[in-house]
């Protein structure tokens, strides 16, 4: 459907403030909408806001604004394309890169500056059916000392049988603390701590057949803790651990893009194993791990999509891999990373996305979560984890093909916040 302007000044101004808006609040960094391992490890490129409508397009230039006619020829080329809407260009390009810098915000790292870039190609350009491989990049520092480099993608090989998802971050946060499982994090007091962290993980993902795949999963990862107010909370265990996994996943996808889905359902099961020999952990240990994805068409420009999130580690499993609310950007959004920790985690939410004009759209979701220490305490009454409740609404501008930018504004039990991300929350 092509959208008509009938008042072009007025339409021209309002793309104009969505334009410095964009600009100005999309978060380009942190933890935002990062997949977890047997999950797509794509950038989070998500459908432009619409289930169904196409991309919009449009012939406003920002010369035709007083503001802008003294900019550099080559920021008005870059403004006039940000505007002429999302269109794909990976049949004309080698690689089609977009980049940004701008102001970011989380309730953990405060205020702060990022750059990113973002990317889409095809390893075959004469591919009229496959979908595009993505790359997506991002360096974030704030005021408090967060800092955060972020590089992660898929690279779709001819044919579309065979997909390489990685993901390499490296970070330093300041934190809050409150232990490392729920009884300890349910009483003790607040403390601090630096958190340090490189993380690795790729997936090599073969496509058995129209809809089933098997994965073969990697995984470093390397966590320093320093500057414990109460190192005590750590129960006994180290500050520095580095662990190296391996892992195999079997799942099912059905979705119409696992950029842009709209439609469809994806399941996955990935076990993960991280022995002694290569890491610093005292035991051996393991994790297994269920996602459960579904989206519905609805009316025209609307999509319901769900998502289940359960894993369970073992009971070795060092405090720096356990399972934290909040701390990907996906689910339960609003609340502090780190505010529950536990052994295992799962996790629901619904979330209704709608189209409302151009390229921007609006959001909003319900969900819960839980964490513990163990799969059998979920069945005994007397020590059953306390699920948190979450729902919020969230604000979406397409400023590139497929790439939305977003803002939460996520609600939970005490706690209230917004998330800045670029990519949908799942």
């Amino acid at each position: 459907m092509k959208y008509r302007c009938l008042h072009p000044p007025c339409c021209a101004a309002v793309r104009a403030v969505m334009l410095l808006m964009v600009m100005s609040v999309a978060r380009v960094g942190a933890r935002g909408a990062v997949a977890d391992a047997g999950d797509s490890i794509a950038v989070p490129a998500v459908a432009p806001a619409t289930a169904e409508a196409p991309s919009p397009t449009s012939d406003f230039k920002v010369d035709s604004l007083p503001l802008f006619n003294r900019l550099p020829p080559k920021v008005k080329n870059y403004l006039n394309g940000f505007m002429a809407g999302s269109v794909d260009r990976t049949r004309e390009k080698r690689v089609d890169l977009s980049f940004g810098i701008s102001p970011s915000y989380t309730r953990e790292a405060s205020f702060g500056i990022g750059a990113l870039c973002t990317g889409l190609y095809r390893v075959d350009r004469t591919d009229s059916v496959g979908i595009p491989s993505d790359l997506f990049a991002c360096l974030n520092a704030s005021l408090n000392g967060f800092f955060v480099f972020t590089f992660k993608g898929n690279n779709i090989f001819p044919g579309n049988r065979l997909r390489l998802g990685y993901k390499f971050e490296a970070y330093r946060k300041r934190l809050d603390f409150w232990g490392i499982n729920s009884e300890e994090t349910a009483v003790n007091p607040k403390s601090k701590y630096d958190r340090r962290q490189i993380d690795l993980r790729t997936e090599l993902v073969y496509k058995l057949t129209h809809h089933l795949h098997a994965g073969f999963h990697t995984n470093f990862d390397y966590t320093d803790a320093r500057r414990m107010s109460n190192p005590e909370y750590l129960l006994g265990g180290r500050r520095q651990y580095y662990v190296t996994g391996l892992g195999a996943s079997l799942s099912i996808d059905s979705r119409n893009s696992i950029l842009q889905p709209t439609r469809g359902v994806h399941l996955s099961y990935t076990y993960m194993f991280y022995p002694r020999q290569l890491g610093s952990a005292p035991a051996s240990f393991q994790s297994h791990l269920i996602i459960g994805n579904a989206y519905l068409g609805l009316w025209r420009g609307a999509t319901l999509a769900f998502d289940l999130y359960a894993k369970f580690n073992s009971s070795h499993t060092p405090w720096s891999m356990r399972e934290m609310i909040a701390s990907d950007g996906i689910r339960m959004r609003g609340y502090y990373m780190g505010s529950y920790i536990d052994n295992s985690q799962m996790s629901l939410q619904a979330e209704l996305r709608q189209h409302i004009w151009w390229r921007i759209g609006m959001t909003a979701w319900l969900g819960q979560a839980a964490v513990f220490s163990s799969f059998r305490n979920l069945s005994k009454k007397e020590i059953r984890p306390e699920w948190l409740p979450n729902g919020g609404i969230g604000l979406r501008f397409e400023f590139k093909h497929g790439v939305n930018a977003r803002i939460d504004y996520g609600i939970g039990r005490h706690t209230a916040g917004f998330v800045f991300a670029v990519g949908e929350a799942f």
